[in-house]
């Protein structure tokens, strides 16, 4: 089984657009969870021009009343996004290589050129009892020092395979098995995340193909599902599969 966390921000994307608090992503949040999702994830960039760093600790109080939900905060660990994180002090911090402009997460961390930097972050969330999860992208070359860098999981950037599994999936998901035997076999307490692009079509094969996938972070697919299905519906749809 796979827990399944919500990433928000597009619902905070669309509420910023009127510069009111329609929608309240705390009670699109609160839904998602007691429709079953397992967690929910946020990313608040520098601009925040979705999430609000002002939305993390009234996220922290909602998901701490559910019992094994987890509230997931994914960002670039600069100074001001590593102190207000430990004072929110959620399950697990995603640290993702984002520059400050960026669109969206398009890279992982390159281990090897980071070492040094990412070392000391993890150390810094881990003195505070936070679980972190590292983005990678699914090539070995750029994950050498993994165990010096200490992370408790990596969570494998899933655009490449998203945008290659209609053209060929087994081709897709090749170099995503070749990670996860590389880190299994050189860093076995490493758990696995997933992330980015992963929708109602492709999520299946991936699973099934990766089997010890912890956790699946879903946001601008399941929000456009919303649409068509209406949140209730489209959270069930991603628990089915999940839940395998």
């Amino acid at each position: 089984m796979t827990a399944l966390s919500v990433n928000i921000n597009k619902f905070a994307l669309v509420r910023n657009a009127r510069g009111s608090n329609m929608p309240d992503i705390i009670n699109i949040s609160e839904k998602c969870l007691k429709y079953g999702a397992d967690g929910i994830t946020l990313h608040p960039r520098p601009d925040e021009r979705h999430a609000k760093f002002s939305d993390l600790t009234p996220l922290q109080n909602l998901v701490s009343k559910y019992e094994k939900k987890e509230f997931n905060i994914e960002g670039y660990p600069s100074k001001n996004f590593i102190e207000k994180v430990i004072n929110v002090n959620p399950d697990q911090v995603t640290l993702v290589p984002d520059p400050p402009g960026a669109l969206t997460s398009s890279f992982g961390w390159d281990c090897e050129k980071n070492k040094s930097f990412l070392t000391d972050v993890i150390k810094e969330f881990h003195n505070n009892n936070i679980r972190v999860s590292l983005f990678i992208n699914p090539s070995i070359k750029t994950l050498e020092n993994l165990d010096i860098i200490s992370t408790d999981r990596v969570e494998l950037y899933t655009y490449d395979y998203a945008h290659n599994y209609l053209k060929n999936k087994s081709e897709a998901i090749k170099s995503y098995i070749a990670v996860v035997r590389f880190i299994l076999n050189e860093f076995p307490k490493i758990e696995f995340n997933a992330g980015h692009d992963l929708n109602l079509e492709n999520l299946d094969y991936f699973l099934k193909s990766i089997n010890n996938i912890k956790e699946v972070s879903i946001g601008h697919a399941l929000i456009c599902d919303t649409f068509e299905f209406g949140l209730e519906k489209t959270i069930k749809k991603y628990l089915e599969i999940t839940s395998k």
